[in-house]
């Protein structure tokens, strides 16, 4: 019995490591940002002026106007277009297509959570720039 639990550790250990490399990271997540996002939030994510004279927002500052903590779900739900309500659509715009796709898991308030890998890139990079 023992031979079995001791003959499944590499496997173990190599799907997780698979896993571990399918995470996105914060680098992905810039790479998206640049493409979609600087118009608006401006290259280094400070906000911008933009259409009627109001600003977008600063997306360094995000913890902090959240008592130092970064509101994972609330940042994904702008992101992805479910926030909507505040915001009009010619505001911030809906990223459906680029938010399709694989899917990875991501803690979102103590629950893993499927999310689509592009999203969590983008999430994983404006946590990684906040108070910058």
């Amino acid at each position: 019995m023992n031979w079995m639990v001791w003959s499944a550790l590499p496997l173990t250990a190599l799907v997780a490591a698979c896993v571990a490399e399918a995470m996105p990271e914060p680098t992905e997540g810039e790479v998206l940002f640049r493409e979609n996002c600087t118009s608006c939030h401006g290259n280094d994510a400070r906000g911008g002026i933009l259409v009627g004279r109001k600003k977008a927002p600063d997306l360094t500052s995000i913890t902090a106007r959240y008592d130092g903590v970064f509101p994972r779900a609330h940042v994904m739900s702008q992101i992805d277009g479910y926030g909507r309500g505040k915001l009009p659509a010619e505001l911030m715009p809906e990223f459906g297509a680029l938010l399709s796709g694989e899917q990875v898991p991501v803690e979102v308030d103590g629950v893993m959570t499927p999310t689509p890998r592009s999203l969590a890139a983008l999430l994983f990079y404006l946590e990684s720039i906040q108070g910058s």
